[in-house]
């Protein structure tokens, strides 16, 4: 179960499907916690849920498209649940656009970014030299200070790029939550993990 922004969405589904979620209502500082039907949440980072799911730690993980697709994790794909929408988007300065002026005058794109591998990919594939500069927090920062022209990431109302006085340049992705089962389980516990993931992508039907 990934904390943060995606645990209220992941809590409603599985309570849709009638699994029962009151311990991870109340689980406080908790990370591990038992629920009825034999049922055990693990709650961690969003960006670790892929890696538990992939070592058999969990047989079942909800997690972003965009963690999947920096990870590239050998996990199974199962649903799409349809909240956490978002998009990966590249950023700059608002203004004029300083991406052309810095292709040409230094013939690469430097980037600040915490998915340097969708950062890679898109400008990689639009043809820009580019440079990614790696960080792990506060990434509107780096273009304010001068550290990069413009950054890579996720965008949800935009709100913290206008307080930071950054406008969406070109969008490279959308994103939502994606239901992930470790590959090994799905053949060996099919009988029981296959009426939860049934219940669920029923839930996120209706």
């Amino acid at each position: 179960m990934p904390l943060g922004a995606l645990l209220d969405g992941s809590v409603e589904v599985l309570e849709a499907a009638g699994l029962d979620v009151s311990p991870l209502r109340d689980a406080g500082r908790r990370l591990v916690v038992e629920a009825a039907g034999g049922v055990t949440y693990i709650t961690t980072r969003p960006s670790d849920v892929p890696t538990y799911v992939e070592a058999g730690a969990a047989d079942l993980g909800i997690a972003g498209v965009d963690v999947l697709r920096e990870r590239e994790p050998e996990v199974v794909q199962l649903l799409d649940l349809g909240f956490g929408g978002c998009r990966m988007a590249y950023a700059t300065i608002d203004g004029p656009d300083p991406t052309p002026g810095a292709l040409e005058h230094l013939g690469v794109l430097r980037v600040a970014t915490k998915y340097p591998r969708a950062a890679t990919e898109y400008f990689a594939g639009t043809g820009r030299p580019v440079e990614v500069v790696k960080v792990n927090g506060s990434v509107e920062l780096a273009p304010l200070v001068g550290l990069s022209d413009g950054i890579v990431d996720l965008v949800a109302t935009g709100r913290t790029l206008r307080e930071n006085g950054l406008v969406e340049r070109e969008h490279i992705f959308d994103s939502t939550a994606r239901l992930i089962a470790n590959r090994v389980a799905m053949s060996l516990r099919a009988e029981e993990i296959g009426p939860v993931v049934a219940a669920m992508a029923a839930a996120v039907a209706r």
